[in-house]
Formats: structure tokens, sequence, C-alpha cells
């Protein structure tokens, strides 16, 4: 496994809680927004489990609705432990992000 998609791995579950805060999402618009954000090697196939292991810790919902494009979608939607567990996400995003970026940018000017 390459050190990008271990990386990745660990956000992913994040980024994901926060699309779906955003508006209630299916698992192919999911990926579209992914690549569209620049996770451009984030495939279906790695989102479907995500989706599962989540609503399994009851952090998202998902309820099945008409499309106008084909067959009925599951959307999935935030509950409440789906907030909490988005905003511990943000809150420990930001207290790694900001240290890392000093670090490289640090590293960066002695190069």
């Amino acid at each position: 496994m390459s050190l990008r998609s271990q990386l990745l791995k660990g956000v992913l579950e994040g980024c994901i809680l926060s699309i779906i805060h955003q508006q209630p999402t299916y698992g192919y618009e999911l990926s579209v927004k992914l690549q569209e954000y620049g996770l451009a090697d984030v495939s279906e196939g790695s989102i479907y489990p995500i989706l599962l292991r989540l609503q399994k810790e009851t952090l998202i919902q998902g309820t099945m609705q008409k499309s106008d494009f084909g067959p009925k979608r599951k959307y999935y939607h935030l509950t409440e432990e789906g907030e909490k567990a988005l905003k511990e996400f943000i809150y420990h995003w930001e207290n790694i992000k900001l240290p890392v970026d000093n670090i490289i940018q640090k590293g960066g000017e002695n190069s």
C-alpha cells in the first residue's frame, strides 16, 4: 500500500461524512464529488465498504429514493451520531493539519 493511499484511508471517512453533511448523497455521486475535489483515485469500490461501516456504526442512514434517471437510489444522510463524529473529525484534523503544515514548510526552507 502506498503512503498516499495510507494517508487517504485515514481521512476518507471524514471527507465522506463532510460531503454527506452538505446534502444527502448516493454512492456514485460521492465518488464523483470526491473526484471533483481532487481525490481522483478514490474508486467506488473503496467508498461502499466505508458507507457500510458508517451505516453499521449508525453515523449515517440510507433511504431509498426515486431517481429521475433509472432505478431508485440509496441516499445517505448523517445521523445525530454522524454529526458528532464529523465535528470530532474536523477538530482532530485541524489539530494535525497545522503542525504538519508547519513541519513541512520548515523542512522546505532547509532544502
